[in-house]
């Protein structure tokens, strides 16, 4: 029972919230202690279990037709449904008002939005319409920004930009999932751009996404919240992801390259958000 409602909250996706949120605070121009930090990447991670959670309770039909879902908890029947919502529910009254009451009232807010939209915007929407992928990234790009509002308590130029990271770095990343896991996609139902618009226009729009995201780390450094290393390490990332998508739209590539672009995806994170612990360290040290 304890590992299956652990699977619910999708614990590999919780690397990804951890470093981000985590980055986040760490570069926000303020003193913050260390405790608040902790607080903020705890509750963004509370809150991001509990709406994975939901998702595996809403979906749990269509999950089945997957492969790389119907081994979960609900779609095997080893789990109750209501077992799974009421773990959710408490998640949720977990994670909420500990940002709220612990880190700050914003930082609970950004949670809430980040919740609600996931759960009841984005998941219903896969359904009915290829534009989920627009309306997740919402959600999916808010904890970078909750750490920085947890060290500032405000909303900021710094943080948006971080927040812009990471809502146009998802689209093109989930997009290749889209496309090499279509046919899973559509047998359970779920409406993806692949199906709907076809793999030229969606070869397109990743493309147009990882050219839109090359100038962020140029601006992170203008606004002085980053400094060098996520300039230098960020765009010469940047560079090679788009080299990727020009070549995957230029020679009308599939399900291969869709993998080996969804890879460099995941190296382009770590790598910008590895830059932004550097830069941390050298504004600390008054190095920058």
């Amino acid at each position: 029972m304890v590992s299956d409602l652990i699977s619910l909250t999708k614990p590999r996706l919780s690397t990804t919230v951890i470093f981000t949120a985590a980055g986040g605070w760490w570069l926000a121009p303020v003193e913050s202690h260390w405790s608040i930090g902790v607080l903020s990447v705890v509750g963004t991670t509370l809150t991001v279990w509990a709406a994975n959670t939901m998702n595996n309770y809403l979906e749990r039909d269509s999950d089945i037709f997957m492969e790389r879902t119907k081994n979960r908890p609900l779609p095997t029947k080893r789990m109750k449904p209501h077992v799974a919502l009421i773990f959710g529910l408490v998640l949720t009254a977990i994670s909420i008002p500990l940002l709220v009451e612990l880190v700050n009232p914003l930082t609970g807010l950004l949670a809430g939005l980040a919740l609600i939209s996931y759960v009841l915007m984005y998941t219903p929407m896969k359904r009915t319409s290829s534009l989920n992928t627009l309306v997740g990234a919402f959600p999916g790009a808010m904890p970078p920004l909750m750490g920085w509002t947890a060290a500032t308590n405000s909303i900021e130029i710094g943080g948006l930009l971080l927040f812009s990271v990471m809502l146009i770095w998802q689209i093109p990343h989930f997009l290749a999932i889209a496309i090499y896991r279509r046919e899973e996609y559509t047998q359970a139902g779920l409406v993806m751009l692949p199906e709907v618009r076809g793999l030229a226009f969606t070869r397109a729009q990743m493309l147009f996404y990882t050219f839109i995201l090359l100038p962020i780390p140029l601006l992170l450094f203008m606004a002085k919240t980053t400094s060098w290393a996520t300039l230098i390490i960020g765009t010469v990332l940047g560079f090679y992801w788009f080299s990727q998508a020009v070549d995957g739209f230029r020679n009308k590539l599939e399900d291969k390259w869709a993998r080996k672009f969804f890879g460099t995806s995941l190296l382009y994170l770590l790598g910008v958000f590895g830059a932004i612990v550097i830069d941390g360290l050298l504004m600390m040290w008054g190095l920058v």
